[in-house]
């Protein structure tokens, strides 16, 4: 997705890139893998579905969901996103990533060993695979949308897209260190440092909870094409649960809210 694209957009399609945007901002910001893998100490709650409701500049965009499923032999994170129904007659956006992990003994997570994203936004489409190989340290990449192939050379604890969003939940954050990490983003590897910014207490659908906030500084092309920093609340214990991510666009901002814990 490059829905940050140098082009004019009426209100209505930036309504809806906002909605886009934060759809992918949700499986994809932390997109990232430690250089130097530290040690996990929190543990993730399995299953877990979380529900966020998506907005540019107050303005009701869509939904989106993350969800990670034991399926005995392995874990499977799928994130959705949808429009709103009143954008969805102009400009309809339905996208789906999923990503399945080897199992690994808790807090740690395992591996990627395959990762897809589907994407309809009105007309454009993305269809995406990667294929992971880490005893050899590749990757395979395939766009079924043209049909190019890629082998990509990768590190040790390489994660995809979207899984080492769920990576980064499992580590120790604190506050004034920076965490230099590299990401896999479709066919190439960036390292990226993220900031952890500041703890501060967030009304929430959880209610009043202490948040930790993080800042990814992206260089990536790809879905994370982009210029304003991007910000994510994560709750401040063991369940490390995002309850906010907010980016700043050319027009306004996006953000994404929790709206419901299953």
């Amino acid at each position: 997705m490059n829905i940050f694209a140098k082009r004019t957009l009426s209100l209505q399609q930036l309504s809806l890139t906002g909605s886009s945007a934060l759809a992918r901002l949700l499986p994809a910001i932390m997109a990232w893998v430690l250089c130097i893998a530290p040690v996990a100490v929190s543990a993730l709650n399995i299953p877990e579905k979380l529900t966020y409701d998506l907005s540019w500049t107050g303005i009701t965009a869509g939904t989106a969901t993350q969800e990670v499923i034991d399926d005995g032999s392995s874990l499977r994170v799928v994130s959705t996103a949808r429009s709103a129904a009143w954008i969805s007659v102009f400009f309809p956006v339905e996208d789906r990533i999923e990503s399945i992990l080897e199992k690994a003994v808790p807090p740690l997570l395992g591996l990627p060993l395959h990762y897809r994203m589907k994407v309809r936004e009105g007309s454009h489409r993305r269809d995406k695979e990667l294929t992971f190989d880490h005893k050899i340290l590749k990757a395979y990449y395939i766009d079924h949308r043209n049909g190019e192939k890629k082998t990509v050379d990768i590190l040790q604890n390489t994660y995809d897209a979207y899984s080492s969003f769920y990576y980064l939940r499992t580590l120790k954050l604190e506050v004034g260190k920076s965490v230099f990490v590299n990401m896999l983003d479709n066919k190439k590897l960036w390292n990226v440092e993220v900031q952890v910014v500041k703890k501060e207490k967030l009304n929430t659908i959880l209610g009043e909870v202490n948040t930790i906030q993080v800042r990814p500084i992206m260089k990536s092309e790809g879905i994370f094409e982009r210029k304003g920093a991007i910000d994510i609340w994560l709750t401040d214990d063991d369940r490390r649960i995002p309850v906010r991510m907010k980016t700043k666009i050319k027009i306004g901002s996006i953000t994404a809210t929790l709206v419901k814990v299953n």
